[in-house]
């Protein structure tokens, strides 16, 4: 028996099954993580939920597989994202498979993407990452809560599961304040922001250009681009929008203003080529819970123009310029005196790659481990240890000042 207050030695190798959809920044941050914990000697089994993955995010794990010596596999399925299934017609299965999952594969740790999984009963802590939620999105985009009966149940389906995780995380201070405070789970959340791995260019970084890069789903009203565009044309500098125009519905695709060239979905390596050349990048999100891109492109040297919403000030207040959401002429006034000032936008471009180092993947990583590490000493642990255990989660995985 170990003595109070004192960790067990974290062995040499830990199984961890890590859920995840692969739709936008879940699944980068998804493959960061499952690289970063293989380089640490994990076993990753990363099982997918929702729209399967491309064949480009096939590599992508193939490749992360090979680096590592085949530590991390991908276990695709068709079980529905807790969004796109409000009245839980797919919970039963959800939890049924991955059960069947975990008993295969026999984890340390389980580590949710979403929340309402956190009820099956997969015999080993669960931690549940807050990504983001249909509550808080509609919140800050819509204002109140969605008083659809199937948005209830979902609302049940959520506090459900942050009942049963053993832990649970937020990417930032005011993702986890707002879930807390729409769910009331009886544990505290910790934040853990996310972290970026830009890979250096291969060749020296292109002389930047006078364009202004954005990049998000047009027709998300989270990313707040109908801002941009509504912006665009009182611009000096040619705008490129980088992402889906089109709905997933269908929809004819979004119409664009004179101004604004459409770059449709890239994959990784073309955005990240688009921020290194890009002077400035923006973001007038109405919500956003972390913003990976936005990490991604400061890193990249880009100036940063955001919107001026909690998450966002937490992340970057003293590296990038603040805009209000929802003020298509402030944006552009912000937008056309940085595209006029180009030692303003060096010293932006400067704080922005300083702020950026905070957020990589390296210091994700540490505190995601701290945490596995607790929860897997709350495990083996005798019950008077348990409750040590649980304030080392809570002591250690919070946000650098």
């Amino acid at each position: 028996m170990h003595s109070a207050g004192v960790l067990p030695v974290r062995p040499a190798r830990r199984r961890i099954l890590i859920t995840a959809d692969a739709v936008g920044g879940v699944w980068t941050y998804t493959v960061t993580l499952a690289r970063a914990l293989a380089r640490h000697g994990d076993t990753v089994l990363v099982v997918t939920l929702g729209p399967p993955p491309s064949s480009t995010q096939h590599r992508e794990i193939a490749a992360v597989g090979a680096l590592t010596g085949g530590s991390v596999r991908l276990h695709v399925t068709d079980l529905a994202l807790e969004w796109m299934d409000p009245e839980g017609r797919d919970l039963d299965r959800a939890r049924e498979t991955l059960a069947a999952i975990a008993r295969a594969f026999r984890p340390d740790i389980v580590h949710l993407g979403g929340f309402r999984e956190a009820t099956a009963d997969v015999g080993v802590p669960v931690l549940v990452v807050a990504h983001s939620c249909v509550r808080t999105w509609w919140r800050a985009c819509r204002g109140g809560v969605p008083d659809d009966p199937r948005w209830r149940v979902y609302a049940d389906h959520v506090a459900a599961g942050l009942a049963a995780a053993d832990a649970w995380a937020a990417p930032t201070r005011a993702l986890r304040d707002a879930i807390a405070d729409l769910y009331a789970p009886p544990r505290p959340g910790v934040v853990i922001p996310n972290g970026v791995a830009v890979p250096p260019a291969d060749d020296p970084p292109p002389e930047r250009r006078s364009v202004i890069l954005a990049a998000g789903r047009l027709w998300d009203e989270a990313k707040g681009l109908d801002t941009l565009l509504g912006a665009a044309p009182r611009l000096p500098w040619p705008v490129r929008l980088a992402g889906d125009t089109a709905s997933p519905d269908g929809g004819a695709p979004i119409a664009l203003p004179d101004g604004v060239t459409a770059l449709g979905r890239l994959d990784r390596a073309a955005l990240l080529a688009e921020m290194r050349a890009a002077e400035l990048f923006v973001a007038p999100a109405r919500y956003e819970p972390f913003g990976l891109g936005i990490a991604e492109a400061a890193a990249c040297g880009a100036a940063l123009v955001l919107s001026d919403i909690a998450s966002l000030r937490e992340l970057w207040d003293g590296a990038a310029a603040f805009v209000p959401p929802d003020d298509p002429a402030a944006l552009a006034a912000t937008l056309t005196a940085l595209c006029a000032d180009a030692p303003r936008r060096r010293a932006l471009q400067a704080a922005a790659r300083r702020r950026a180092t905070r957020y990589g993947a390296d210091a994700m990583v540490n505190r995601i481990e701290t945490v596995h590490a607790a929860l897997a000493a709350c495990r083996v642990a005798p019950t008077n240890d348990r409750a040590v255990a649980g304030a080392t989660i809570i002591a250690t995985g919070g946000a650098p000042a």
